[in-house]
């Protein structure tokens, strides 16, 4: 068929540009190219895969592939099978590339077409419309509550599951919204003692999650707002020894949606009430499709920071952005050859830990309780919300409750 495309005997546009078949359902987010449903799928699982060298698992074309070719642009981490380089850029294109050195990727060049590989301008938005518009099921619309007048509004009320380090009520108060209660799920207690000293115990903790019954969420009143972001390491396909939804602390996800559905206003109560739910983009098709099925909602994918801006005084950013910051000590190297993402002083420098909370975009020495050391600090942070990100996301609630 590549042949026909060549002779100009085909639209190219009408093959998948992954696997070549003629079912195409929609646009490659890359290339100006089409995609079949199977490959779409494989590459909402795929493409932001990294392997421990800082690459991606996988061919950015067919996400699959035997010997791939990586980028050497140290701010890139693309790679490109050799079937498809010699497929799509021509025959001898992937042995030319191998001699090449520093070889910079089809994704990074300045030509814009090679071959027939032609990457799209405007990329990187149709990237994130590809994932946040990941939509294969319908559901009506969340309901819009009128803005509340501002002599009626009241303090929020906050039931915050999986709570971590309480970004949630952080970015509320830093919004300047009332906070009348806020109980908090939470079993690891570095993150327990980082609440508490931050926001002065004006959390109620309550520990386990599995321990809350439909008779304490009446107890504790009427929430306003159900929070919750549940582990995510049997979820995240990056993880070689994910359960999935269904096992291990996937299942942790049904623990929310029993307590939002103990949480929601009954039939007839019209009372403004929201819920957010985060979860790590890399899962797997089904049990994305089966968590919205659950929520009655479609995800969206809101994304990062540039480094430079969080860094002190004197030091340098070697990359624009840094690779997703986890639990493990070794996410803070970055790209192929694990590089210190910092210079200072002519020398390479990890993150301190001031300018990891800087890259969430909490306050400086907002981890820095009870002489917790580097390491258990950045695994708080490796498990937390980007507060920018949060707020973002909870601007709109200052129409509903008091402020300050």
């Amino acid at each position: 068929m590549v042949y026909e495309v060549r002779q100009k005997c085909r639209n190219i546009e009408d093959i998948c540009i992954s696997c070549g078949s003629l079912n195409v359902t929609l646009e490659h987010p890359l290339f100006i190219r089409g995609m079949c449903q199977n490959c779409k799928n494989c590459f909402l699982e795929c493409a932001y895969q990294y392997d421990d060298d800082g690459y991606q698992s996988y061919c950015t074309i067919c996400c699959r592939g035997h010997e791939v070719l990586m980028c050497r642009n140290n701010n890139c981490c693309r790679c490109f099978c050799v079937e498809c380089v010699d497929l799509l850029v021509g025959l001898g294109a992937a042995q030319a590339a191998i001699k090449e050195d520093p070889w910079n990727c089809y994704m990074c060049g300045h030509k814009g077409t090679y071959g027939l590989l032609w990457w799209r301008e405007d990329w990187p938005s149709r990237l994130q419309m590809f994932f946040a518009n990941n939509h294969d099921q319908e559901f009506d619309p969340p309901k819009v509550y009128p803005p509340v007048p501002a002599e009626k509004r009241k303090p929020i009320r906050v039931l915050s599951l999986f709570d971590g380090i309480a970004t949630g009520l952080l970015v509320l108060k830093d919004l300047g919204i009332q906070v009348d209660r806020c109980i908090a799920s939470e079993v690891c207690e570095d993150s327990i003692t980082v609440g508490m000293v931050q926001h002065q115990g004006k959390i109620m903790y309550i520990r386990d999650v599995h321990s809350v019954t439909q008779k304490h969420i009446q107890e504790w009143g009427l929430f306003d707002l159900v929070i919750g972001g549940s582990p995510c390491n049997d979820l995240s396909i990056i993880n070689p020894a994910h359960k999935g939804l269904y096992e291990g602390t996937g299942r942790l996800f049904f623990e929310f949606y029993r307590l939002l559905h103990d949480a929601q206003p009954k039939e007839g109560d019209d009372r403004p009430f929201f819920w957010l739910f985060e979860k790590v983009v890399v899962m797997g098709v089904s049990d994305k499709r089966d968590i919205s099925r659950f929520l009655e909602s479609n995800p969206v994918m809101i994304d990062a920071k540039e480094l430079q801006e969080c860094l002190e005084h004197g030091r340098i950013a070697k990359f624009s952005k840094v690779r997703t910051i986890t639990t493990r000590s070794t996410s803070i190297k970055q790209g192929k050859d694990q590089h210190f993402p910092v210079f200072m002083n002519e020398k390479e420098d990890i993150l301190w830990c001031t300018e990891m909370e800087r890259v969430f975009g909490f306050p400086v020495h907002y981890t820095n309780v009870s002489n917790m050391s580097r390491l258990a600090r950045q695994r708080l942070l490796g498990r937390s919300w980007s507060v920018p990100v949060i707020r973002h996301l909870f601007a709109p609630l200052k129409e509903y409750f008091a402020c300050v």
